[in-house]
């Protein structure tokens, strides 16, 4: 995400010191047996493969849109910000339930720290996660989830890598080669037939065929 402006007070949307995901797990860890949650993004591919692939400049975690709240609770005293499209940042107020157009909080310490986490909202119907790009393509909220082997949850690299695919960038790609070869046959379908829904026709459809 791009943010166009900010006020005064704002950190530069460029200044991030992102946490580990170790020390995101430490964070969450009260809200993990109230909600789920996943670290996301690129640390996620990295997660599943086992191995660093690349430098991250910020830390995704993901959360279903209904449980947002566990966010405030789970960092307390920290300063918290929804991004309101086309790209403002302001004060998430506590106990505020964001509208369906906000799918981002960025989270900071204190103010003009670093931005250190930031939050990605998923929707969700029942037991049902719900691809927020095109409502056909679904997944049962118990099959997003793997654990890495330091006991980090992350999203299944199916899942992360559709939502890679909409304008893969070199990052993107390096992430796509990687987790690749840990995809079994019920996974590469389920992603190939996703990617071509959404997307059409594809390079990373083809490789997966």
């Amino acid at each position: 995400m791009t943010v166009t402006s900010y006020s005064h007070s704002h950190t530069p949307f460029d200044r991030w010191e992102p946490a580990t995901p170790t020390e995101v797990t430490a964070l969450f860890a009260p809200a993990a047996t109230a909600v789920p949650w996943w670290v996301a993004g690129g640390y996620a591919i990295e997660l599943a493969v086992g191995r660093r692939l690349r430098a991250h400049a910020d830390i995704d975690v993901l959360l279903l849109r209904r449980d947002q709240l566990a966010v405030q609770r789970a960092l307390p005293g920290w300063h918290w910000w929804a991004a309101d499209p086309p790209g403002q940042l302001r004060p998430w107020r506590p106990g505020e339930i964001l509208p369906r157009s906000v799918r981002d909080i960025w989270c900071q310490r204190g103010p003009g720290g670093p931005w250190r986490v930031q939050i990605m909202l998923a929707e969700a119907e029942g037991a049902t996660w719900v691809f927020h790009r095109d409502p056909r393509v679904r997944m049962p909220i118990r099959e997003l989830s793997a654990v890495s082997g330091e006991g980090v949850p992350h999203l299944v690299p199916q899942v992360q890598l559709l939502h890679k695919a909409a304008a893969p960038r070199v990052k993107d790609e390096i992430d796509f080669a990687a987790a690749l070869p840990l995809l079994g046959p019920a996974a590469r379908r389920w992603l190939r037939d996703a990617i071509s829904l959404v997307y059409g026709s594809h390079s990373w459809a083809d490789l997966l065929r």
